[in-house]
């Protein structure tokens, strides 16, 4: 018997209550005719499955009623029903929204085989390797199972239609095979390819379906690349995104380049993938080991370097991290209070309902049954908030898609997917049970025949307090998101202030790239600058052009050392300054003011003493005070004299110091020399719209060369916008979820000084008939509001400041104790309070004692 009364607990204790005697009574007898050990285990069987049946279909049944009174329910109480959906629904929203982007970036495997143990190895100061260190390290080092490497350029692609400029990963035949990603068509490099120099090309999906429409028949087509001759070998899939994903096919380094013993020539990114049982510590130290050893070999190359082995995972910097930490928390903040707020509804409404629980308890209703009948109703509107909220984070996915770094090896775009949604589920279950379940749980759990007595004084004491609490959650966490989002719009404010050193309205850009050897003559590649820019500035509305090695903000390197003539003892540490190469007229193009002495110009050539033009900040750190025209420095292995002087650009950006600048002609380099720094970027200044000064520019290229593209067509306005866009999608996203927290915790205010001031009206009523003033009324119901909001504000500050130097990262030097920024979000709150304050003062204001008696 003991057995079958467990058996019973499977069915609700209302039913139990009801048929457990008369249950127990026939399985006793139904025991005593079964005899025998067979017999009574059929017995058993059967009635552990008549049980399971009955019980699964009981609880159907009830849950089919609880579900059918719940809807009519809520359809009496649309306000309620509604509100509680749409705060339920933002809080599953931004949650779900912000960890699909952090799913997407921190926690889901990169496509490789055993990803985890894939490495990427960089040299202090943000260095690469070297190719003689490269194969120093493949082949000392025993954590490794196979190590590659790579390096990223831009080359022309000449085949069917138009010639394309496409970005390009030059490998080594170990990098593919190292990744364990099968090619979607054909095969990847092999070693013997790699030594003997073979064209092989490997194509990405996105490449062959954009420019040669998924030809089947691909394989075995030559193609030209930069002028030299290749062959398709392999196709990789959609997925494959190495090493990042704007790479559009792969190609293996050339012998000559596996080949190089310069120790100084860092430019090879090394990848390796660790043995079983291997550590990234151990990998780390046996590197630096290497390095040692190479220290007391090469001392003027190796003297301070250390190496830094790191998941390639992890490969993105400090403040993308920072900034998705700061999303994902911002998120959470939103969470807290749309479950603070959802928590304060349903503890209202279960205290306005308090009579009807009660009726229904006198009337033969178990505690089980109303707390069934709660718990239904709150997992109802958690269900439908929770549907909405993925909708909401479905909708919000295309703006924080610019939140994912840009270096890692993944598509850009995260989905919302059966992982994602299934995160949806378990949050809302979470919340309707922390949140829902609870409140419910108490109220109907608590119902006593005292309480038809109470009236409309039911809902104080402790239920008071716990709604305060509450509502002063809201109001601190919402000064931590309004501060936070504040710091950082100061931060935008204060980059978007920043000069860049130019005029970047009505200035197009756009790259055509010379393809090397083709143009490796300097006197070849002057010529195509000169018909390009001749025929361009004579078209109408075109006031100046120009080329540059790479566009300020847009090519951040290109630093060398250097040495002033007259100061020789720089020459062991000499200071660096960013190199670019121009033509004639660029300074006029990108209005970049002339200070002193003159602009690079044609006569500048081989035949003729090496000039250069330098920047102000160049002038000030090597001869200060001092007038630099006819100053001579070494430079890039050559002797060059300042012949004028031009104010500071930002190169890295308004957020980074950038180095001085040095600006030489286009034609004094030798043939062959610094191939990489040959101009590449076409500026134009020009009142013509794009629309129609494209056209024209791509007529003279291809006038000019036939076989020239030109690709990453700009605006320099557009360049400059972009340097601030991930902090504006930032400050969007965080100001949208902080303007949801000032409106959840304005509405939380005025929710619960509504309800207080519903449930005292006869105290309203009574103090009124005793003289009350109105004035002493609205004192008496906006203090309240005030204690609440002060008590949420003088913590949220400390929490506040405490995020804001957490993420001082992201200020570009804004403090976090910011004045002006606390200053609004106090000011913010005491609005808030006001207008969640104004309707139920003016409700408390308009109580009429005789009919406040009469209700009661």
């Amino acid at each position: 018997m003991r057995f079958y009364q467990l058996l019973l607990l499977l069915y609700p204790k209302s039913f139990r209550n009801e048929y457990s005697t008369e249950l127990q009574g026939i399985f006793r007898a139904r025991l005593r005719d079964h005899i025998g050990f067979i017999a009574r285990l059929g017995l058993f069987l059967e009635t552990i499955a008549d049980v399971l049946r009955n019980a699964v279909a009981t609880h159907t049944d009830i849950l089919q009623q609880d579900v059918r009174y719940t809807l009519r329910t809520l359809w009496r109480t649309p306000a309620f029903t509604a509100t509680a959906i749409v705060v339920t629904a933002l809080g599953i929203g931004v949650n779900t929204a912000a960890f699909s982007i952090a799913d997407f970036v921190f926690l889901r495997k990169l496509p490789y085989a055993d990803a985890d143990n894939i490495v990427k190895v960089m040299l202090d100061g943000g260095n690469q390797l070297s190719p003689v260190l490269y194969r120093e390290w493949s082949t000392s080092t025993k954590s490794f199972q196979a190590v590659g490497a790579y390096f990223n350029g831009s080359v022309n692609l000449v085949g069917e239609g138009e010639p394309q400029r496409v970005e390009r990963a030059v490998v080594t035949a170990s990098l593919l095979p190292m990744l364990g990603v099968q090619p979607l068509r054909g095969r990847v490099f092999r070693p013997n390819e790699e030594r003997d120099g073979t064209g092989a090309i490997v194509l990405s999906y996105a490449l062959w379906q954009r420019q040669y429409g998924g030809d089947e028949h691909i394989l075995g087509r030559r193609l030209l690349i930069d002028g030299s001759p290749g062959v398709v070998i392999g196709i990789m899939p959609s997925a494959f995104n190495f090493p990042s994903r704007d790479v559009a096919m792969w190609t293996l380094i050339a012998p000559q380049a596996a080949s190089d013993d310069d120790h100084s020539n860092f430019y090879w990114n090394g990848v390796g993938r660790l043995r079983s049982g291997a550590t990234v510590a151990q990998a780390n130290a046996e590197l630096n080991g290497l390095l040692q050893r190479l220290k007391l070999r090469i001392p003027d190359v190796y003297d301070t370097t250390l190496a830094f082995i790191f998941r390639m995972r992890d490969e993105f910097s400090t403040q993308s991290r920072l900034l998705l930490l700061a999303l994902s928390g911002a998120a959470a903040c939103v969470l807290l209070i749309a479950c603070a707020n959802l928590a304060n509804l349903l503890l209202a409404r279960a205290l306005t309902r308090q009579r009807e629980l009660l009726v229904r308890s006198a009337m033969g209703a178990g505690r089980e049954r109303l707390v069934r009948q709660s718990i239904t109703e709150c997992l109802m509107l958690a269900a439908a908030g929770g549907a909405l909220g993925i909708g909401i984070a479905y909708a919000s996915l295309p703006l924080l898609t610019q939140l994912v770094p840009s270096t890692l090896p993944i598509a850009q775009s995260p989905a919302i997917d059966l992982r994602i949604i299934l995160f949806a589920a378990l949050l809302t279950a979470l919340t309707a049970l922390g949140f829902g379940v609870l409140p419910a749980w108490r109220s109907a759990g608590k119902v006593d025949l005292s309480g038809l007595r109470d009236g409309n004084r039911a809902g104080g004491g402790r239920r008071e307090r716990s709604r305060s609490i509450l509502v002063v959650a809201e109001v601190m966490v919402s000064v931590v998101l309004l501060v936070s989002a504040g710091l950082l719009m100061r931060a935008l404010l204060r980059l978007e202030s920043v000069e860049p050193g130019f005029r970047a309205e009505n200035v197009l850009t756009l790259r055509t790239a010379l393809p090397l050897p083709k143009y490796d003559s300097t006197a070849f590649r002057a010529t195509y600058f000169r018909s390009v820019l001749e025929q361009l500035r004579a078209v109408p509305g075109v006031s100046h052009a120009a080329f540059i090695t790479g566009l300020p903000m847009v090519m951040r390197g290109g630093v060398w050392p250097v040495v002033p003539e007259d100061q020789p003892a720089l020459a062991r540490r000499a200071p660096s300054a960013s190199s670019r190469f121009v033509t004639p007229g660029f300074f006029a193009a990108t209005g970049i003011p002339l200070k002193v002495g003159r602009d690079i110009e044609e006569t500048d050539d081989l035949a003729h003493p090496y000039v250069a033009v330098v920047s102000e900040s160049f002038v000030k750190k090597f001869w200060p005070n001092q007038d630099a025209i006819g100053k001579r420095f070494k430079f890039l292995n050559d002797t060059r004299t300042v012949v004028g002087v031009v104010g500071d650009v930002r190169v890295r950006g308004p957020e980074r110091p950038s180095e001085p600048q040095v600006y030489q002609s286009y034609q004094q380099v030798i043939n062959g020399q610094s191939s990489f720094y040959y101009p590449k970027d076409l500026v134009i200044r020009s009142t013509l719209p794009q629309g129609t000064l494209v056209p024209a520019v791509r007529t003279i290229v291809r006038r000019v060369d036939p076989q020239q593209p030109i690709s990453d067509i700009r605006m320099l306005s557009d360049i400059v916008s972009d340097m601030t866009a991930a902090r504006s999608v930032q400050v969007r996203v965080l100001g949208a979820f902080a303007l949801i927290a000032f409106l959840l915790a304005a509405s939380g205010i005025h929710g619960l000084l509504a309800f207080s001031v519903s449930q005292r009206q006869r105290e309203i009523g009574v103090r009124m008939a005793l003289g009350a003033q109105r004035s002493e009324i609205v004192r008496m119901v906006m203090n309240r509001g005030v204690l609440l909001a002060v008590a949420g504000v003088i913590p949220g500050v400390a929490v506040a400041y405490a995020a804001g130097r957490a993420m001082q990262g992201l200020l570009a030097g804004i403090n976090p104790a910011d004045a002006l920024t606390f200053c609004a979000v106090v000011a913010m709150c005491g609005v808030m309070t006001i207008v969640g304050s104004l309707l139920p003062v003016l409700r408390a204001v308009r109580v009429d004692p005789a009919v406040a008696f009469r209700a009661e």
